[in-house]
């Protein structure tokens, strides 16, 4: 009978390459979490349906594909330069304490190196494989983002009016990738996600205002007196049933595409009405949950008018 002994110099490269392979994913997935990865997917799914809407039936697979991953190399820079300018506030709330930066995961500089390669890989990926204006808008939402918004929510409330310009630039990104210019029916794709922010964020800012008070960030505006917030979450859900009908008056779309935005819109408003009426936890979820339903409807039902309304002028 035969016995084998484990090799000692074996077994401890195999613990070694075990260790290393377990630091590398460990790495890799801090910087996905970093990345913002369903972020990046509403970006897509915005910017292609500009990109659809702006390509007036002609679509091209290479250039939606190159301005993709164009513009999600520079929401990666934008949501790792966030945070690397926020480590020392994130680690003060419960919310974002446990990211990469403030859980000592990753480091500052290795945050940044990848923040800076991601921009400048995107700018120039967009210049030589779309245009150079998809290039030039795709660059400026990224510094308005991180280099204007992110600051700005140590100052001001009226960050969020400001980084809602960025949050609205995915379809405009896409029009203009597809070689559509900006103009009025550009703005009115645009003019959709802002107004569809506000309601969004506030919800998001009023279930954490004790963390964003603690951490010194000024989210929510007029912070301690009951029904404001409320308020102008309501006020914007409504102004956002018109604004939603611009692309069936500019053509984009048609009857169909009105009648879902008009519902979803109802269903958005009502939502922030139960908000303003309550301002409690529960309500303020609801009106998150309304407004993760509403704008993948919104987009979708356009693009599927959009074809629809090509396929009859065919």
């Amino acid at each position: 009978m035969s016995t084998s002994v484990m090799n000692p110099v074996r077994s401890n490269s195999a613990v070694k390459e075990l260790e290393q392979r377990s630091s590398v994913a460990t790495r890799l997935a801090c910087y996905a979490e970093m990345a913002k990865p369903r972020i990046a997917l509403m970006v897509l799914l915005s910017m292609g349906v500009g990109y659809l809407l702006g390509s007036e039936g002609v679509w091209r697979l290479t250039p939606l594909l190159n301005a993709s991953i164009g513009v999600v190399l520079a929401v990666f820079s934008a949501s790792a330069l966030n945070q690397v300018y926020e480590r020392h506030t994130d680690a003060k709330m419960k919310r974002t304490e446990n990211r990469p930066l403030p859980s000592g995961k990753l480091t500052t500089s290795e945050v940044l190196l990848f923040a800076i390669a991601c921009s400048i890989v995107s700018f120039f990926y967009l210049l030589l494989t779309v245009n150079p204006l998809t290039a030039m808008l795709t660059a400026a939402t990224t510094v308005l983002y991180a280099g204007v918004y992110t600051p700005l929510k140590r100052y001001t409330t009226f960050c969020t009016a400001v980084g809602a310009i960025p949050g609205a630039a995915p379809p405009v990104l896409g029009w203009v990738a597809a070689g559509g210019s900006l103009d009025i029916v550009a703005f009115s794709l645009f003019a959709i996600l802002f107004v569809w922010q506000f309601p969004h964020f506030l919800a998001i800012a009023w279930m954490y205002h004790d963390q964003y008070a603690g951490a010194g960030l000024k989210m929510v505006p007029g912070a301690g007196r009951p029904k404001v917030i409320g308020a102008i979450s309501l006020g914007y859900a409504l102004v956002l049933l018109p604004v939603s009908l611009l692309p069936t008056h500019f053509g984009l779309a048609g009857d169909f595409y009105a009648v879902v935005a008009i519902l979803l819109g109802i269903v958005y408003a009502v939502a922030a009405f139960g908000f303003y009426r309550d301002e409690s936890r529960q309500q303020a979820r609801r009106l998150l949950f309304a407004s993760l339903i509403y704008l993948p409807g919104v987009l979708l039902a356009m693009t599927f008018d959009h074809l629809r309304l090509l396929n009859e002028i065919l």
